[in-house]
């Protein structure tokens, strides 16, 4: 893809058209104070493009100018270009801009040596002077020599025509018709104008584009790819796709998914800011869900968001999204979302492209959601969806828009097709797709990638409740990986095993306990024996200690009685006489 560089300002002077686009392809507008052509076929754009540099030069550039038509009245140049927003009569009264109509009659015309366009000039001096016009239009050039065969007046009158313009110093645009073999009918104005534009109009696969090609520009660096073009209600947009380059800065910001399994799964913080991200899965498998999750969240956190659809209106959207608790309608009403449903067939993809880039210049989302990508390849093939989407990431990530596209898969030669082309382009790609098992279907969710940041790499069952989305844990069973009703018989089972592990650990317990207290009374009982025994041999003891003390004390007593009656009394006598 063509990159136009940054460079130095030209040392050539140049005159902003106004035109959205156009100044950036040409690297700040047309040559000052020269003749510009701008060529193609009926059809094609030239008058209204042409008219919009006079009105843009006069309503932001304090340009006056002339309009001089050789085909349109002025009354019709009015009525046609409201269709373009413009009020050319308003203009036209504050003498900013003056609508001139020539008639020429071929029959009028005689060809002899003295033909010239003296009586032109004369008439375009006053016009310009007469409101101090910094710009000029002559429309179309045809018209002017279309009663003339002598190919040499034409050719000299043609150079004095574009060397007077210059000579006037007057930012001029000639319009001409497309020849057969050259850009104009004359096959000179292209040689003689200093830059020359190309417009055409082209019909593939029952769908209008319209094109632009810079062919040449003197002394001056310009686009030279193809561009395409759009005309509505705001004028002209041309979207330099060419001109994107990889000078973005790469944010650091995070910015949740809508989802906390979601942003659990992604290091806990959802996507990068400016990123671009692809969801990509066979129908019904959740990803307009997905999709809308994300832009509620985004307006949730009061950031706007424009959401692109190519499959479902906005009614349809609305209503749809209501069944998973989103109310997307209150964000509408609060300006922060806007819904653009279209038929893929309504433009060629290089239009569509204009009209994204068109809406979201207007808007200044934060966030873009286009949903699906796939139905683009019914106007285009897969390598121009491919380079479509190239020019739109690049452009969002200029603009640190973060953007999610959507992606259906119908069969494995599109899902191969999707990967190879569209995922490679993306910062980060989740993978939803069916699992049947146990007779029923249910979603499961992969992070195929995200650049830039830890995520993790397990299948999550992706459940679509009334309160929103949720990511829930699969289990994996002897048989492999279990999802919807086998999870939760799974789940059952282990409850139910952790209710017997807990009874039968209070069955163990209570044996234990009764164990234990048997233990105790045994223990009880044989410290009972054990302190009866103990209590006898200490009665014995005592008794034995009793009676033989009384013993002494009776011997004593006794021995005390006989030695008071006899005196001393040998105790060997006394014990004989016992």
């Amino acid at each position: 893809m063509e990159q136009i560089k940054q460079t130095k300002p030209s040392h050539l002077a140049k005159t902003p058209t106004g035109i959205t686009g156009l100044d950036e392809i040409t690297n700040g507008g047309l040559p000052k104070g020269r003749p510009t052509l701008i060529c193609g076929s009926a059809g094609c754009g030239k008058t209204l493009m042409s008219m919009e540099f006079i009105v843009r030069g006069a309503t932001e550039f304090d340009e006056p100018g002339v309009f001089m038509a050789f085909e349109e009245k002025a009354d019709e140049l009015s009525v046609n270009t409201l269709s373009l927003g413009f009020d050319l009569d308003r203009l036209v009264q504050e003498k900013k801009i003056r609508v001139d109509y020539v008639h020429i009659d071929r029959s009028e015309i005689e060809e002899t040596g003295e033909y010239d366009l003296d009586g032109l000039f004369i008439r375009l001096s006053y016009a310009i002077d007469s409101i101090g016009a910094k710009r000029v239009v002559l429309d179309t050039i045809e018209n002017l020599f279309s009663g003339l065969t002598n190919e040499s007046i034409i050719r000299a009158e043609l150079r004095r025509l574009f060397q007077w313009l210059k000579d006037k110093g007057v930012t001029a645009i000639i319009t001409g018709e497309r020849g057969k073999d050259t850009l104009t009918r004359q096959g000179l104005e292209e040689y003689v104008s200093d830059c020359v534009i190309l417009l055409e109009h082209r019909v593939k696969h029952q769908i209008s584009t319209r094109m632009l090609r810079i062919v040449k520009y003197r002394g001056s660096l310009h686009g030279t790819n193809e561009y395409p073009f759009l005309i509505d209600s705001d004028g002209i947009s041309v979207l330099p796709v060419t001109s994107l380059s990889q000078g973005h800065e790469a944010s650091s910001e995070r910015v949740s998914t809508g989802v906390k399994s979601l942003d659990d799964m992604l290091d806990g913080k959802g996507f990068y800011r400016g990123s671009s991200i692809l969801i990509s899965g066979t129908a019904g498998t959740g990803k307009t869900s997905i999709a809308t999750t994300f832009a509620a969240g985004a307006c949730e956190r009061g950031e706007k968001c424009i959401y692109f659809s190519f499959e479902e209106s906005e009614s349809q959207i609305l209503r749809n999204t209501k069944s998973i608790g989103l109310d997307l309608e209150k964000h509408i009403q609060s300006g922060l979302l806007e819904i653009c449903a279209s038929r893929p067939t309504l433009y060629g993809l290089e239009m569509h492209l204009v009209d994204i880039h068109k809406r979201i210049k207007a808007f200044k989302p934060d966030t873009v959601i286009v949903d699906p990508i796939t139905n683009l390849i019914t106007i285009g093939s897969i390598n121009e969806v491919k380079s479509m989407l190239i020019r739109l990431i690049s452009f969002l990530q200029d603009q640190q828009v973060t953007v999610m596209f959507t992606a259906l898969a119908l069969n494995n030669i599109v899902q191969e097709q999707t990967d190879e082309t569209i995922s490679s382009l993306v910062d980060a790609w989740l993978l939803v797709r069916d699992i049947e098992s146990n007779g029923e279907r249910n979603r499961g969710m992969y992070i195929m990638k995200s650049r830039g940041m830890k995520h993790s790499n397990q299948v999550r069952e992706f459940v679509i409740t009334d309160n929103g989305l949720e990511l829930v844990d699969v289990y994996l069973g002897p048989n492999g990986i279990l999802t919807g009703s086998a999870r939760e018989e799974q789940v059952l089972q282990e409850h139910a095993g952790e209710v017997l592990k807990g009874y039968q650990m209070s069955a163990k317990d209570k044996e234990v306990l009764r164990k234990r207290n048997i233990l105790e009374a045994k223990i009880a009982n044989l410290k009972a024996e054990f302190e009866s025994v103990e209590e006898e041999l200490n009665r014995v003891y005592t008794e034995e200690r009793i009676k033989k003390d009384a013993t002494e004390s009776n011997r004593r007593e006794i021995t005390s009685r006989r030695g008071g009656l006899s005196g001393t009394v040998d105790p060997e006598e006394n014990n004989m006489e016992e």
